[in-house]
């Protein structure tokens, strides 16, 4: 099997491919191209997005040369595929204002020293604004057939679920499938990897190629990844784990990775780091919180650099080890004069976001699970008051996972 295949295998990325051997033949002949495409509804991507980051890089480490589709286009629309309802319509600036920073957001992973795998960024509504619909009709929607389409569970679970789809999102997958084509004829792209909700849409996109111009291309999926409690990648308690710094701080994302649950560090050692495969199974016995530590340090530095992991594995080793402040905890501020309008334990947790359920704030209390400054607080009336802050700063502390400063300004 080609190297780029077999270590896409051993890290638990595939999921399904087309023609597995017959693109194994033609990656171990030449190195290629291949897109993935994102969606750009939101101003950040999250972890959920990290696999496809992951594939990118893994595709560069071995030669070949990753396309970035930003969905300009297909982000008008939307995408029925793993979807209940239809989604919200932006506006072109909100579109336009979340491909560039998603952009950037990428380019923090992938390295473009090298111009044979340097990747390509692009974007579909170049190429979707102006088409002309008869034409569109005429030359690819001959190739697809109503019968086949709603077959894909994209649009099935939608309709046995009688939830409406609008002939609008219906028509999505034919656009990608017509971003394959595009990609194929301007950039010589043979390849495109999505999650496994995209296998029809993906499907589409090498069989209209295949039909259009008889070039033969591949499609490879992977799989959905979640928590060993079910959870979906990429969403927490809190809300989403966030790669932007703005949405969410190094120091909580390291914790993200540093949290993770035991059953689930040796699984994303291997897919959401580059340590090499063999030495992830010659530590695989370590201790597991070193494990883990190693898991927050690889993914952090990723994306926000060597440095800032070590900065948030050193906050961490002073908020716990030591019971400091350390300088690289989130912070909150509150003005001096909120303290007039008797501010309590429950309403300084809810404007530290740590927590939004005032009922669960309480079971916290009622458990010991709520510190300032180390301190557990054990009333629900507790008054925050200016004699609690040491420098103008507090400590809060929810369990043993949740940290943030609170500065009196």
């Amino acid at each position: 099997m080609n190297k780029f295949l077999k270590e896409f295998k051993d890290r638990g990325f595939l999921y399904q491919c087309t023609g597995e051997e017959n693109l194994s033949q033609l990656l171990d002949k030449e190195k290629i191209r291949a897109y993935i495409g994102f969606d750009c509804t939101a101003e950040s991507l999250h972890v959920g997005s990290l696999l496809q980051i992951m594939c990118l890089r893994l595709l560069q480490k071995h030669g070949h040369q990753p396309i970035v589709l930003l969905g300009g286009g297909t982000t008008r629309i939307g995408d029925p595929s793993g979807k209940d309802k239809t989604r919200i319509i932006l506006s072109e600036e909100e579109i336009e204002k979340n491909i560039n920073n998603i952009e950037k957001i990428l380019k923090n992973f992938l390295d473009d020293k090298d111009p044979k795998t340097k990747p390509i960024f692009v974007n579909n509504y170049t190429w979707l604004k102006n088409l002309n619909y008869i034409s569109f009709l005429r030359n690819v929607g001959k190739h697809f057939t109503i019968n086949k389409m709603l077959s894909f569970d994209s649009v099935k679970i939608r309709l046995e679920r009688e939830q409406s789809l609008s002939y609008m999102e219906f028509n999505y997958m034919i656009l990608q499938a017509y971003d394959f084509l595009e990609l194929n004829k301007k950039e010589k792209c043979m390849l495109q990897i999505g999650g496994s909700d995209q296998w029809g849409n993906i499907v589409n996109g090498v069989d209209l190629i295949k039909r259009y111009s008889n070039n033969h291309v591949y499609g490879l999926t992977t799989p959905l990844i979640t928590l060993a409690s079910g959870a979906k990648m990429g969403k927490t308690e809190s809300g989403a784990v966030w790669l932007d710094k703005r949405f969410l701080p190094a120091y909580d994302y390291w914790q993200f990775w540093r949290n993770i649950d035991d059953r689930d560090v040796l699984k994303f050692l291997k897919i959401f780091t580059d340590i090499n495969i063999d030495e992830i199974e010659n530590i695989k016995d370590n201790n597991i919180n070193e494990l883990k530590i190693l898991l927050a340090n690889k993914a952090t530095s990723m994306l926000h650099g060597e440095n800032e992991a070590s900065k948030c594995q050193e906050t961490a080793k002073q908020t716990f080890s030591e019971n400091l402040l350390g300088d690289n905890l989130p912070t909150i501020q509150i003005n001096k004069k909120m303290l007039n309008n008797n501010i309590n334990i429950l309403d300084l947790v809810i404007l530290s976001k740590l927590e939004r359920s005032k009922s669960e704030i309480r079971r916290l209390i009622k458990g010991n699970g709520i510190k300032i400054n180390g301190q557990a607080i054990s009333d629900e009336k507790f008054l925050i008051t200016e004699d609690l802050f040491k420098d103008s700063l507090i400590k809060l502390s929810l369990g043993k996972k949740k940290h943030i400063k609170v500065e009196l300004i």
